[in-house]
This record gives C-alpha cells, structure tokens and sequence, in this order.
C-alpha cells in the first residue's frame, strides 16, 4: 500500500539550532519526539535563502536559474511540475494549508485543494532593481524594527495566520481519516512562524526566561562585501540595536519555536487518534534560516550556516532511525517523496536539479550541493557549493569565500587566499564554473526584474484584480442540510464508525 504524506513547513528555522534534531535548549518536545522515529539529516541547505525562490525550488526540485523564481516578486510558472503534480499524476490526493508563497496567477501549481489564502502577496510589488544597486525600498524591505519591537502578544498578524493553518490541517486529517476518497494523499502544512517579527505568547515565550544560548556566539560583524550590503539593505544604521534587544529578539524567535512544535504536536495527535500514522510519512522542513544576530547579521539572504542551513527530518516506513551528516538539500525533497510514492525516478531525472534521499539515509553519498540568490541586497547573483566539510561562495562583484565547516563552524576565518587551500578553491571553483555562466545568469535576472516593474505599474494602474488566493468553502456541503440524509451524514461523519 503507498503510504500517505505529511510535509510540515516552517519558515525561516535556523538549522544549525536543529543539529540532531531540536538544540537542547529548545522546548519542543513534539519535534523531538518526531526526531527520534525519523532520518536527520544535519546538514541541509536551501536551495536559495529567501521565501519565494527557497520554496518554488523546494517544490519543483529546480534551482532558481532553473524556475525563474529569483526574489520574492518573480512568477513561479505554470508548466513547472512540483511534487504536488508529480503526486497528483500517480494518484495523489494532493493538498496544501498555508503559506507557499506562489507569485503569479496560478496559486495551486498542482494542488487539488487549498485550504487558506497566503500570508504573502502575490503580485510583483516586491521586485528588486538591479539597476540601482544600494537603495533601499522602504516599504516592504527587511529592517530591524523586528528586532527593537521584539516581545509578547497574545495575538498577531502572524499568530492568527498559523492558528487557522493548522485548525485546517487538523480538521482536513480528519476528513482524510473518513475514507470518502480512496486515494492516498499529501498533505502539506506549511506555517509562517518562526519567521520575524519576533513575537510570542506568554505561554511559550515565558519558557525561556533562563534561556542559556540568549546571547550570540559571534558577535564581531560580518565585514565581507555581501554582509555589509545586507546591513545596509536592513537599514542598520537607523537602529541602535542593544544586547538587550538581541536577547529578547532571540528569546521570541525560540518561543516561536515552541509554538511550531505545540502545531506539530496537534497534528501528529490527530494521525495517531486516526489510525494514519503506521502508514503515514512525515517530513518536517523549513525553506531556509535565520542568521539571529550572528556575526551582526539578521534574518537570512546569504550563504552563512544560519541563513542557508535548514532542519530536514524524513520519518517513512522501512526507513531506520538516524543522524546522516552528508550534506544534502531541500531540492531533494522532491525525489525523495516520489521514489516514497513508486514513481518512477528515471522519468523524473530530467525535472529536478535534486537528488533520492533513500540511498543517502543508508549511508551513500551525494554530490555538492548547489545555492543561489539574485534578490534585495544584492547586486548580482551569488552561488555557494558545499561538499563535505567545504563551502564555497561566488559573486562577480565580490572576493571569494571558502570556508572549513569542520574547524571553523562559525565561518570566521575566509580560507580562499590560504595557499595551503589553493586546490580545494580551484577544484570546487571549476565545478562552479561548469555548472553557472554568471554572466547569463545576472542578464536574465535583470530582464526578468524589468519586466515584472513594467507590468505591475500598469497593473496598479485603474481597476486591480489580485492573484491573491481565495479560499472557498462549500457550505452546502457542510453540516446538516436539507438535501442530505441526516442519518446517512451523521454516519459518514464520525470516525472511527459503529464504536
């Protein structure tokens, strides 16, 4: 029997904080548990540091030179094949609650059902400009008012959002656990938390009051050409950010953590009240991390450990338990969740940039890993390799960067100039050459972002229709109505039946 798909999404988990899975520190009893029954793999990275194009790739197993997905405000096509069709084709029930992220007027992009809207907007408003490298778009890019603004609320823009993504995903379990449709399904969950701004309940927020890792472990900035790009694109220098600020921002984000983990936890309940949970596969993942004042660095949008490494846990029947440290990506969610699901891999080589995961759970290798970002803060598109204990990071504008994760896991010490390192930099360099022309690369980032601020200043302009997704529910169909046997409903509603 194919087994049923459960993809948790969270957003902006910083993974060096998922190690073996949740830090010590952290409360998250559910992810622990989970943890302890899955694969972790430790060493997973984006496939581009920022939301839209780490999660067009995560569900087309693309790069984003691949999908076009470049920043925040491109369109993710709709002849891209996701997992979502690739599930759908082999006859999946395919379904998502929350965020994606999708840019454009398709906001399905395989799924059968949608249950809420985007927390995002859909439309190309939030399209960088190549063209005026240095300026700052006040209104929608990052500062760190999420930082100074850190604190409690017991209800938020955010809050409201995750709550009704996973009320949803609950009630869509138990209407899966019903047996009205035969078919196996994927349900994917996908919340905005822990996502700045950096805001909790009390309840979660208070179990961190004695929080040992409130502090930074680096705290000398970052002084490479990229870093200071971001700072200024955070507008750092409008903000008088104090050690208190850095521990309350970190203690939001960690409590926000736990109310990942209480989601988690409300989910994994109803599989198991349900009887789906012995065939059910469980993969837990984020689209990229969050830097929390590391190296005086926010957020996400480069290629540093907290920014680019990601949590990943795959817990699937026939799998066994374990830590795997071979470096891998969210690109490879997608081959890994069809060859779950019997799909053919050798027909599907030719639509993913990922890789199989089940040969690597038991050991196998993979090949370096690849990143990109071409979106604000920078001025021209970055790549990144990383094999082994090796991270190389390019950009035409700025020095290389290579770093040893093994002796230096806080990437403090730019190895590229080390002569003792010369062959590791022309080795991965080669590779990098072989797989990016760069110069193609940033002309079609350019083109692309001067299109989109063609369209969008005429769409704005007189009446506007948004793509923004509109969730509908058929309330006819809900509940008692006249047109259905009150008997016959009341049967089919309960589960389990007869008991």
């Amino acid at each position: 029997m194919r087994p049923n798909i459960l993809i948790v999404m969270a957003d902006q988990f910083n993974g060096t904080l998922f190690p073996d899975g949740p830090a010590p520190f952290l409360h998250a009893p559910n992810l622990r548990a989970l943890a302890d029954r899955s694969v972790r793999f430790a060493n997973t990275y984006t496939a581009s540091p920022l939301c839209a194009p780490a999660r067009a790739s995560f569900m087309s197993g693309q790069l984003p030179s691949r999908t076009q997905v470049y920043d925040n405000a491109a369109e993710f096509a709709s002849d891209i094949p996701t997992y979502a069709h690739h599930l759908r084709a082999a006859g999946y029930h395919t379904c998502l609650s929350g965020k994606m992220h999708f840019v454009g007027p398709d906001q399905l992009h395989g799924f059968e059902e949608r249950l809420t809207t985007d927390i995002y907007p859909a439309d190309f408003g939030w399209t960088p400009d190549y063209t005026r490298p240095g300026e700052r778009i006040d209104w929608w890019y990052h500062n760190l008012g999420s930082v100074t603004g850190a604190g409690v609320a017991e209800i938020t823009n955010q809050l409201e959002y995750d709550d009704e993504v996973a009320y949803h995903a609950t009630r869509k379990l138990y209407d899966l656990a019903r047996g009205k449709d035969d078919r196996p399904w994927c349900l994917t969950v996908s919340f905005t938390h822990p996502h700045d701004p950096y805001v909790a309940r009390r309840r979660h927020w208070d179990l961190y009051e004695d929080c040992p890792a409130l502090d930074p472990e680096v705290t000398e900035p970052a002084e490479d050409p990229h870093s200071l790009r971001l700072r200024a694109a955070c507008d750092e220098n409008k903000f008088d950010i104090t050690p208190e600020d850095v521990r309350r921002a970190r203690r939001g984000y960690f409590a926000s953590i736990s109310y990942i983990d209480e989601k988690v936890g409300e989910l994994l309940d109803v599989l198991d009240r349900t009887r789906m949970a012995d065939n059910t596969v469980v993969v837990f993942v984020s689209d990229h991390g969050d830097m929390l004042g590391e190296k005086g660095m926010w957020f996400k949008m480069s290629f540093f450990e907290g920014s680019a490494r990601v949590p990943l846990t795959i817990a699937a029947p026939g799998w066994t338990p374990g830590l795997v440290e071979t470096p891998v990506s969210t690109l490879d969610v997608l081959p890994t969740l069809a060859g779950l699901a019997g799909i053919d891999l050798a027909g599907l080589a030719q639509w993913t940039d990922g890789r199989d995961l089940a040969p690597v759970a038991k050991g196998g290798d993979r090949e370096p890993v690849p990143m990109e970002y071409a979106a604000e803060g920078s001025a021209a598109p970055m790549v990144a390799l990383r094999e082994g204990p090796l991270k190389l990071c390019l950009c035409p504008l700025d020095p290389p960067m290579l770093f040893d994760l093994n002796s230096d896991p806080h990437e403090t010490r730019n190895l590229a100039e080390d002569p003792a390192r010369a062959g590791d930099l022309a080795r991965l360099a080669e590779q990098a050459e072989v797989r990016w022309d760069l110069e193609r690369f940033d002309a079609a980032v350019r083109e692309s972002q001067a299109r989109r601020h063609v369209v969008y200043a005429a769409l704005r302009n007189g009446a506007y229709y948004p793509w923004d997704y509109q969730p509908l529910q058929r309330a006819s169909e809900r509940y008692m109505r006249n047109h259905m046997d009150l008997n016959v409903l009341e049967e089919q509603q309960r589960f389990p039946r007869g008991e």
